[in-house]
């Protein structure tokens, strides 16, 4: 699956979730699936937890995630 694919899964929209990326289709916010994993919730969990995902949604808002750090500054202390 290519970038542009993953990609195309996430919306924003100012009307849903107060504009924050979603998985297109829900009302699931990125921050969440990422913030999930980030406590050891694995893929199978998170399927298992949200029956309407799928496993390129989550691969695609670990994606987004990383695209976001991608663009941030980093300066020294």
């Amino acid at each position: 699956m290519t970038e542009r694919t993953l990609l195309k899964r996430i919306v924003i929209d100012s009307q849903v979730m107060l504009g924050k990326p979603v998985i297109k289709g829900t009302r699931l916010p990125i921050e969440m699936i990422v913030e999930k994993m980030a406590f050891g919730e694995g893929i199978e969990a998170l399927l298992k937890d949200y029956p309407f995902l799928e496993e390129a949604d989550v691969r695609a808002a670990l994606l987004y995630a990383a695209k976001c750090m991608a663009n941030e500054e980093v300066f020294a202390a």
